[in-house]
C-alpha cells in the first residue's frame, strides 16, 4: 500500500484504507476514545482509537494504517478510524518545546539551542518554507532571462571586500580565507556566461551582535554584462524581486497563513531618491558616508506613505564608502553608480555598475594605495575585454524577516552562525 500524505485526506473517498507516516504531533486521551494528531511534512491528520491501545509519545515516528472516515469536525473534513498504529522507532523523548501548541512560547535561546527539533514547530518551520519558495522565484525568473546559475570557491587567497573582517583558516599549510562573496568570480564569468547568479553561503567575521547580522548567511547573488549603468541592474533586481514574490504565492501559500507572512505588491517601477537627497530628507549631516537604521526606517516611511511602496532604492552612495570595483557617477565622481534597496525600512540589497576597463582598475587600486600585481588573478579577465556589466546580492534571511516580521534574523536562519554561536 502506497503512503498516503495528510493533504491528501480530504480527496479521499470515504472507506478506503489508507497508510500515513509521520510524527505523533499531539495526544488526547479521554475515557472512552483516544485521539491521535499525525504530522507529516504536508500537514495534520487526526486519528481516532477506541480499543484502549496505549499511543506513543508525541514526536515518536509511526505509521498508521486505517479507514478514511468522513468528519466535518477533522482537519480536511476526514478522519482514520479503526488505526493499526505502529511505531517507527524507540518512544521519543519529551520535546524541549511544545510542538503542539499553535504558537511557540519559548525563548530564543532555547529555540535557537534545540533548533534541530523546534524547526518541527508547523509555524516555524513555514519561515524556511517561504524562504525556500522565495530561492525558486529566484532561480526561475533568472533563468527566464538567460542567466546561468554558477558556484564559485569558499576558500580564497585574499579579502573580497577588502579590510580586516574575513576568516583566516590554514589551507594546506597556508592562510586561506572563507569568501566574503563571490564578487570577484562572478565578475570575471560576466566575461564567459554574460549573466550569472548563484545561491550560496557568504562569511562576514565582523563583530556584530545585532538583530540583523550573522557571520554566514545565503547570499543570493546576480551579475549581468552589456548594461548602460546601474539603473539597468535596479531593472532586473525588480523582476528577481517580483518573481521571488510570486514563488512565494505558487508554492507557499500555505505557509504564508502558517507564519503570518506580509508578502508585498511589487511596484511596476521601485521609486529611486538620490543618496544625497536621502539624506536631506533625513535630517543627516551632508557629509555622512552611509544611512544608519534610523535613516533606513524613515525613508522606508516615506516610500510608504508618498508612493505605496514597501521598496526604496536609494542610489548614489559616497565612492568613499563603496569598494574599489564600483563605478563612478560621471559627471561627478563624489558619488557611485550603486544602489542600496531598503524593504520595509531595512536595507536588503546592495548593487551597481562596475568598472570594466583594465585602466580604471589601475588608478582604482593605486589610489588606495595598493599594488595591482597584488589582484592578477582577478585582472586577468578585464585584460581579455569585459562588457560594462554590474549586479547585485539579496540577503535571504533579511528577506525571510521582513516577510514575517520577526524581531530578529537568527529566527528565520536554520542554524544561526553569529559573534557567540557555533552549535548546534
Amino acid at each position: 500500500m502506497q503512503r498516503t500524505l495528510c493533504s491528501a485526506l480530504p480527496t479521499t473517498p470515504p472507506g478506503e484504507t489508507v497508510r500515513l507516516q509521520g510524527w505523533v504531533h499531539r495526544r488526547r486521551e479521554l475515557a472512552t476514545v483516544a485521539f491521535l494528531v499525525l504530522r507529516d511534512r504536508s500537514g495534520l491528520a487526526q486519528v481516532v482509537v477506541r480499543d484502549g491501545s496505549a499511543l506513543p509519545p508525541e514526536e515518536t515516528t509511526v505509521e498508521v494504517v486505517g479507514t478514511a472516515t468522513a468528519n466535518p469536525q477533522a482537519p480536511g473534513g476526514i478522519e482514520i478510524t479503526d488505526p493499526v498504529v505502529t511505531p517507527l522507532t524507540e518512544p521519543a523523548a519529551t520535546p524541549p518545546v511544545e510542538l503542539w501548541r499553535p504558537e511557540l512560547n519559548a525563548s530564543l535561546p532555547t529555540l535557537l539551542d534545540h533548533a534541530p527539533v523546534a524547526w518541527r514547530h508547523p509555524a516555524q518551520r513555514a519561515r524556511w518554507e517561504l524562504a525556500a519558495a522565495s530561492v525558486r522565484g529566484f532561480r526561475s525568473t533568472l533563468d527566464a532571462a538567460g542567466f546561468t546559475e554558477v558556484q564559485t570557491p569558499k576558500f580564497v587567497a585574499s579579502a573580497t571586500e577588502s579590510g580586516a573582517n574575513v576568516f583566516e583558516v590554514d589551507y594546506f599549510g597556508r592562510p586561506a580565507y572563507l569568501a566574503q562573496s563571490p564578487q570577484f568570480y562572478k565578475q570575471q564569468l560576466v566575461g564567459v556566461f554574460e549573466r550569472v547568479y548563484e545561491v550560496g553561503p557568504v562569511f562576514r567575521a565582523e563583530p556584530h551582535d545585532t538583530v540583523r547580522h550573522l557571520a554566514e548567511y545565503v547570499s543570493l547573488d546576480v551579475e549581468l554584462g552589456f548594461i548602460d549603468d546601474h539603473r539597468d541592474v535596479l531593472a532586473v533586481l525588480r523582476e528577481v524581486v517580483a518573481g521571488m514574490v510570486a514563488g512565494v504565492h505558487e508554492h507557499a501559500p500555505a505557509a504564508v497563513e502558517r507564519s503570518g507572512a506580509r508578502v508585498p505588491v511589487v511596484p511596476e517601477e521601485i521609486p529611486v531618491i538620490h543618496f544625497r537627497d536621502a539624506l536631506a530628507m533625513v535630517g543627516a549631516p551632508e557629509d555622512e558616508p552611509d544611512l544608519a537604521p534610523e535613516h533606513e526606517r524613515a525613508l522606508g516611511a516615506w516610500a510608504l506613505e508618498e508612493h505605496g511602496s514597501d521598496f526604496l532604492a536609494v542610489e548614489g552612495y559616497p565612492m568613499a564608502k563603496r569598494p574599489f570595483y564600483t563605478h563612478p557617477e560621471p559627471g561627478d565622481g563624489r558619488w557611485s553608480n550603486s544602489f542600496d534597496l531598503l524593504f520595509r525600512g531595512l536595507e536588503l540589497v546592495t548593487g551597481g555598475q562596475r568598472l570594466h576597463r583594465p585602466s580604471a582598475y589601475d588608478a582604482a587600486i593605486r589610489a588606495r594605495g595598493e599594488d595591482p600585481a597584488t589582484y592578477a588573478p582577478y585582472l586577468q579577465a578585464f585584460e581579455h575585454g569585459m562588457p560594462p556589466h554590474g549586479g547585485f546580492a539579496i540577503g535571504l534571511e533579511r528577506w525571510t524577516a521582513r516577510l514575517t516580521g520577526v524581531a530578529n534574523i537568527r529566527e528565520v536562519t536554520l542554524f544561526p552562525r553569529d559573534l557567540h554561536r557555533l552549535t548546534p
